[in-house]
């Protein structure tokens, strides 16, 4: 995967993006990121890249030459056209699906606005996508594109250690992840679920299924709609539901000695 980031602050996104996972996988070219200057394509000899909106208003634009002519080059050296993701608040609101989706890109491009945004024309000519990371206003398009893009690069063969870590954790068919616990056994009083202790995998994973059930019935309840479940889930699902609007509070103990009417 290689991602192009076209801004006027690559420094940012550069530092941003050089730790941790995804800076790992950049050093070992499972992935790629080229930072590429928007001030660079400025034909003003003081590199001015905006100006006043016509009509009127606040702040500044930035100005179509620029931006057009950063795409374009990029374009000739790559000798293809990639996708365009075009970083505003009025865009698709980008979740694990359109990471899914995105993930399957050989390139992606990432255009990141500032000021009171970018002069449509330019838009008009070469963004294919506009995505949102929530219903807010940031400075600029940086942050956004540095979320997705560590979204994303989690779905690329070879990033994680675990491919399955990429899977099997939250929004996986629609669920939340389940909780998780190491050592000690016992902390502040609490004590980790017998069943994790076990050495029972299909317990635990009857286990791990109907905490991501719980959880995602009380934080996103929303997502149940979409959710990939089972006959006996569906059955769980609809046990919980009705417990928890009749005020009954199921805690995690509970919920595993439920696991022989789950287990298949």
């Amino acid at each position: 995967m290689n991602y192009h980031i076209l801004t006027l602050f690559p420094d940012m996104v550069r530092e941003g993006l050089n730790t941790s996972i995804i800076g790992r996988a950049v050093e070992q070219g499972v992935i790629s990121i080229n930072a590429v200057n928007i001030r660079d394509y400025s034909t003003d000899k003081h590199r001015h890249v905006d100006d006043a909106p016509y009509g009127g208003g606040a702040g500044m634009v930035m100005q179509p030459g620029p931006v057009c002519d950063c795409y374009e080059a990029l374009c000739r050296r790559l000798g293809k056209r990639p996708r365009v993701l075009y970083m505003t608040p009025q865009g698709r609101v980008f979740n694990q699906s359109i990471a899914q989706e995105l993930a399957r890109e050989e390139d992606l491009v990432f255009l990141c606005g500032h000021y009171e945004g970018i002069d449509e024309r330019a838009l008009s000519l070469i963004a294919t996508d506009y995505l949102s990371v929530g219903d807010y206003v940031l400075t600029g398009g940086e942050l956004p594109a540095m979320v997705m893009i560590d979204c994303i690069s989690r779905l690329v063969p070879g990033v994680l250690n675990n491919d399955e870590s990429a899977e099997i954790e939250s929004f996986h068919d629609n669920l939340l992840e389940y909780p998780q616990y190491t050592r000690p056994e016992i902390y502040e009083g609490m004590r980790v679920p017998e069943v994790l202790l076990s050495g029972h995998h299909r317990n635990i994973e009857t286990w791990r299924r109907q905490q991501s059930i719980k959880r995602t019935l009380d934080r996103r309840p929303d997502l149940l709609e979409g959710a990939v479940l089972t006959k006996k889930e569906r059955l769980y699902l609809e046990e919980i539901r009705a417990e928890k609007s009749s005020g009954e509070k199921i805690s995690e103990e509970r919920a595993c000695v439920r696991e022989d009417s789950m287990i298949e």
